[in-house]
């Protein structure tokens, strides 16, 4: 699955530093802008997968921007960053294409909800369709109880959370395959869920305890930096 990354054009330097700091917290590739117009030219250049436009800058405004991007890109999601509060203002960046807006001053975890939501409303379509999974299914040693949310290892019999079964099965739907943060969000929260990655990478940590033999050497369930996770190819003994 390609890298997510996020045209950030915003020409307020504090706040910019600081957008880049939490984005790439979150583990998207961050693609800063000064001005509109290197905005619009990083934008034909890289191909972001979502565009965060301050609606006010120099050269062209956010709804410059939204405008010229929309006569040939009707797809990737653009969120409005606009210190006006007026219900006219919102109409038009929405009239001109916008998917979203946010208005100054704003939360952050605000807008990492904004971000991950608009990306799992629209990433569904370029999926996979699922594969239909078992009942019980063996993984490295390990039988997975999908109907009683369980796993036996060995002699033993370790409970699983509704949730944590839910990443199993999107995992085990996509085996070797890639998927983001924002994916997994969507396979166990929903696409309504207006939560941060953090909450999905603390349940990752939870699974790994239960199946992992080492949680600090996982190899079942791979961390890809930047992106997100995938299930790596098991070689039982």
């Amino acid at each position: 699955m390609a890298e997510i990354s996020i045209l950030l054009a915003e020409d307020d330097t504090d706040l910019r530093l600081g957008l880049i700091d939490l984005l790439e917290l979150e583990g998207y590739r961050v693609l800063p802008c000064v001005d509109g117009t290197e905005a619009l030219a990083c934008y034909q250049r890289e191909k972001p997968t979502l565009l965060l436009l301050d609606v006010m800058m120099p050269g062209k405004s956010g709804y410059d921007l939204c405008r010229e991007i929309r006569k040939r890109d009707s797809q990737t999601p653009i969120i409005l960053i606009t210190a006006k509060g007026e219900e006219i203002d919102k109409v038009v960046g929405l009239e001109l294409g916008a998917d979203d807006y946010i208005t100054k001053p704003f939360g952050l975890h605000e807008l990492r909800a904004r971000i991950a939501a608009m990306l799992r409303r629209v990433r569904p379509a370029q999926r996979e369709e699922s594969a239909e999974l078992s009942d019980e299914i063996e993984l490295a040693g390990i039988r997975i109880d999908r109907k009683n949310y369980c796993l036996h290892k060995g002699r033993g019999t370790v409970a699983l959370t509704p949730r944590e079964m839910n990443l199993l099965d999107a995992f085990l739907q996509h085996p070797n395959q890639v998927l983001s943060r924002n994916d997994l969000l969507n396979a166990a929260w929903g696409v309504d869920y207006f939560g941060t990655t953090r909450t999905l990478d603390q349940h990752i940590a939870q699974l790994r305890k239960k199946i992992e033999s080492d949680p600090a050497c996982p190899k079942i369930i791979q961390t890809v930096h930047g992106v997100g996770y995938r299930l790596g190819k098991i070689e039982t003994e």
